[in-house]
């Protein structure tokens, strides 16, 4: 699971990896500008779709995808065990990665802190 937390001073949006997360997904946390940042959803639908491509990380069809992931020449990063909890963050001019598929505690929650910070930004 992924602790999603705004930095507004330095305008960053940082997904911190818990657990064994950190082994899966070969990363402790993810920092990603906000000016990056082109929206959130609440998807569970996405942990269904095809994943493409993994270029490093995890994957136990079922139980867990995690990592680095090609797909159709989108670059993805994904956190999910639970698909009920899973966001869907949409980045733009991003250097590693065109989305982000992370499980959060609260995901209704989490995507308004990241709808609000980027109308702020």
């Amino acid at each position: 699971m992924a602790l999603i937390s705004i930095d507004r001073e330095r305008g960053i949006l940082t997904a911190e990896f818990q657990g064994l997360d950190k082994l899966w997904t070969l990363k402790s946390r993810l920092e990603i500008p906000l000016a990056h940042v082109r929206g959130a959803t609440h998807d569970p639908g996405m942990a269904r779709e095809p994943k493409g491509v993994r270029v490093g990380g995890s994957y136990f069809p079922g139980l867990i995808t995690a990592g680095r992931f090609r797909r159709n020449g989108e670059r993805l990063f994904w956190d999910v065990k639970n698909p009920e909890k899973a966001v869907v963050i949409e980045l733009a001019d991003a250097e590693h990665y065109d989305r982000l598929v992370l499980e959060v505690e609260n995901p209704r929650a989490t995507v308004d802190l990241i709808e609000q910070s980027i109308s702020r930004a």
